[in-house]
């Protein structure tokens, strides 16, 4: 266990090394990607407890070898689907922190299900077991709780006859309330949620179902990039490498102030049309073919001045096809996730970013603590993200695939927040256009913007949510003469020690069939790799 491993037979990328050995496990055992993902996600709930949660979201791409095809599983809970309940929120505003109010319908439970039936090989008792182990030592309050109450979707799953499939249904009927039995998980969530003065009830678990949907996706100089859909930020990346895909970046050359300039004023323009424009489209229209058409794309690029930065919010007009939408350019003033990434010996890969943003430890009767997702909401009427009853937040949480000639080459997952599509496209440049493997693409100084909207701001001024216009900040192992002239051409420079966000990457060579995984050790991220 360190930060960088090779296989030929099954690799992974994660945040607690507890949990990426909770995914090898059952990599050894002779499962495949997807049950090794499982039981990864189940375990960091566990390891990264605090970042993740099982009361928490958990978007996740898997490839999946068989059907040669690539699928995005939604992985998020959504609103009260109660009117009432969004009556309240849009009168009083989404609470912004320490507020049972805030917290989705959990989903990692029946994303973990959903991925073993359709994709897995083993029982939910199978993979959850590493987890339990990990459950068994410490002293935290949540966990003889949570232990107690994954032992109940273990007994539902074992007391169920017929396919594992059916078995596995049974696992998350139990937490969800679906069957109506009394004493299940659901009616202790139930009440938590009834104590603490929260909104969400027994039918709003019970109606959860995880989506499984097409990803969006893009083509960069030969590779197709697959994002989960607007429900995410990650078409975001998507708009920001169409732009690029007109600049010869590799003659600006690596971290030189041209190539830094263009790629953050690049993020800007997308971040501006994901401000404007995502939300969950079950709910609203969202033009994502128009938003990452060759026209479009072609009027956005000129806004890009090489020798200044820019320091208006600029969403673009899809609809009307201008440059920039009327009325919606302004001048701005001035959370815990984690990652797995894993692929196996059959061809199967999946990218996964668990989160929770978890703010009570103590995981009420279940220990199953709550996340704040909905801040990720707003309350204004009319915009594409404003709360509805049953509605997705538009999330931060993005994982990323990419295929070349049809097969999958690259698994990407990032925590951070705002930042975690902006360090999948610094990790993704590092090896498209520079030639990076991932342990350099994850080690290289990184660079991003705040000159964007806070995802975590639910206010209902959405002038105000805007963090810093013009910011750049930059890891302080860039040179002195790269940020001077960035600051000559008008970006506000903050150096960051520290990494800005912690990657995992996995790369699969399928001419060597070598699976290469790395996770950046100044954030604390882990990889293994099965021996031969």
């Amino acid at each position: 266990m360190g930060w960088h491993a090779v296989s030929k037979t099954g690799a992974i990328a994660g945040g607690g090394a507890g949990a990426v050995a909770a995914g090898m496990s059952l990599l050894e055992q002779g499962g495949n990607a997807a049950d090794a993902a499982a039981a990864t996600v189940l375990a960091l709930n566990v390891t990264d407890h605090g970042q993740c949660s099982i009361g928490g979201e958990a978007p996740l791409i898997i490839f999946d070898a068989k059907s040669k095809e690539t699928h995005v599983l939604c992985g998020q809970g959504a609103a009260p689907r109660s009117k009432e309940a969004i009556d309240w929120y849009m009168k009083h505003g989404i609470p912004p922190r320490h507020d049972i109010k805030i917290a989705p319908v959990p989903s990692v439970v029946d994303l973990c299900t959903t991925l073993l039936q359709r994709y897995g090989t083993k029982s939910f008792e199978q993979v959850v077991s590493p987890a339990i182990a990990l459950l068994g030592s410490g002293t935290e309050v949540f966990k003889p709780k949570l232990a107690a109450t994954l032992h109940r979707l273990i007994e539902a799953e074992r007391s169920t006859t017929g396919s594992r499939e059916a078995k596995l249904q049974a696992a998350s009927d139990e937490f969800y309330g679906r069957k109506k039995t009394s004493g299940d998980v659901a009616a202790d969530l139930e009440a938590d949620y009834i104590e603490k003065g929260g909104f969400l009830r027994r039918s709003d678990l019970a109606a959860h179902k995880t989506r499984i949907e097409k990803p969006v996706t893009a083509s960069y100089r030969g590779h197709t990039v697959c994002k989960c859909g607007p429900w995410t930020q990650g078409p975001s990346l998507l708009q920001a490498l169409r732009l690029l895909e007109g600049f010869d970046l590799k003659a600006m050359g690596h971290l030189s102030p041209d190539y830094v300039h263009v790629v953050v004023e690049s993020i800007k323009l997308a971040m501006a049309d994901r401000d404007e424009y995502y939300g969950d489209p079950e709910f609203v229209h969202v033009p994502m073919a128009k938003l990452l058409s060759d026209e479009y794309t072609a009027l956005r690029r000129p806004l890009i001045v090489m020798q200044q930065a820019s320091m208006d919010a600029r969403p673009g007009d899809p609809i009307k096809m201008a440059a920039l939408k009327s009325g919606g350019q302004f001048r701005p003033g001035v959370g815990g996730t984690t990652t797995c990434v894993v692929a196996d010996r059959w061809g199967n890969v999946v990218s996964v970013t668990p989160s929770a943003n978890v703010e009570d430890l103590s995981g009420g009767r279940t220990g199953v603590s709550y996340s704040n997702r909905l801040v990720s909401l707003n309350t204004v009427p009319g915009h594409p993200n404003c709360i509805q009853p049953g509605k997705r937040p538009r999330i931060t949480l993005t994982p990323t695939m990419v295929l070349k000639d049809h097969k999958p080459i690259l698994a990407i997952s990032v925590a951070g927040g705002d930042l975690q599509d902006q360090t999948t496209l610094n990790l993704l440049l590092n090896f498209i256009d520079f030639g990076m493997d991932p342990r350099s693409a994850v080690t290289a100084p990184r660079f991003a913007t705040h000159h964007h909207q806070d995802s975590f701001n639910p206010s209902a001024d959405r002038n105000k949510a805007f963090l810093k216009a013009g910011s750049l900040v930059i890891n302080s192992t860039v040179g002195t003469n790269v940020r001077e002239e960035l600051s000559r051409r008008g970006h506000a420079v903050d150096v960051a020690p520290g990494p800005l966000a912690n990657p995992v990457m996995l790369h699969i060579d399928h001419a060597t069939r070598m699976l290469d995984a790395a996770g950046d050790p100044a954030a604390h991220r882990h990889a293994a790799g099965l021996a031969e």
